[in-house]
């Protein structure tokens, strides 16, 4: 029988089928662009890590330093245990962090954060001789206004910062800014996280530290609030709710 465009039966037809490829064509243009969304995403992770760890990446593939030089794992923060789990550059800390299967509550939220991932990612940074030069871990916490995202990386003694850095806040233009300027940055590298009795020791100071002072970082004049809230959330990422169960752990296997 003749299909008869012009007849109701025929504009039903054209509509269904018009609506299926449409569809189609929606389905398949998003699936595009989640997998470009997830790309940019591993993207950035490999810059921020390779940055935190002091590696210049502006000569070079990035992709390929990461590769070759950085080892995601996952640890449980309660046990500080590696446990498995496939596409680590694909894990999503944030929507983990929010889970009820996946999450809790800190104790003492010193960081504000309200809720943390129980299982989070952290970095293993090799130098060219295959020798462990650094671990990268993510840190976050509030400061005045926002949560602010970033890196901290600590060379093999588990107490010297090689580096840190932060990607995403959200902070006043113009007086918070030193949260990325890499400057203020700069004098994190080389100062010790903990004291003698293993207790977090870093302090953003407001009016600048002493000189010789190892646990000292320099406060910046009119946002003494942002300061004390990296400070903090430093102090929570390394205390007992954050990565300290992990380091012990890697500290007693003599890494």
């Amino acid at each position: 029988m003749a299909f008869k465009k012009d007849t109701v039966t025929g504009t039903m037809i054209f509509i269904i089928v018009l609506s299926l490829v449409c569809s189609f064509m929606i389905t398949g243009t998003a699936e595009i662009l989640k997998e470009r969304k997830l790309a940019k995403k591993r993207d950035e992770v490999k810059q921020f890590v390779l940055k935190a760890a002091g590696i210049d990446i502006s000569q070079g593939d990035f992709n390929a330093l990461f590769e070759q030089r950085v080892k995601p794992k996952m640890v449980n923060l309660a046990s500080g245990q590696v446990t498995e789990k496939d596409n680590l550059l694909d894990f999503d800390e944030r929507m983990a962090a929010i889970n009820p299967e996946t999450s809790t509550k800190p104790k003492k939220d010193i960081a504000k954060i309200k809720t943390m991932a129980t299982d989070i990612r952290i970095f293993e940074v090799y130098d060219a001789n295959g020798q462990l030069s650094s671990i990268v871990m993510p840190i976050y916490g509030k400061g005045l206004w926002s949560i602010i995202y970033g890196y901290m990386a600590i060379r093999p003694d588990l107490n010297t910062i090689e580096n840190i850095v932060f990607y995403e806040h959200g902070e006043t233009p113009g007086i918070a800014d030193f949260v990325t300027d890499p400057q203020w940055l700069a004098l994190w590298q080389g100062k010790k996280l903990f004291d003698d009795k293993g207790k977090v020791a870093i302090k953003v100071i407001k009016g600048g530290a002493k000189e010789g002072d190892i646990h000292g970082i320099d406060g910046v004049s009119g946002a003494t609030r942002t300061g004390v809230g990296i400070q903090r959330l430093v102090g929570f990422w390394f205390g007992v709710e954050g990565y300290q169960t992990y380091l012990h752990a890697i500290a007693a296997e003599g890494k």
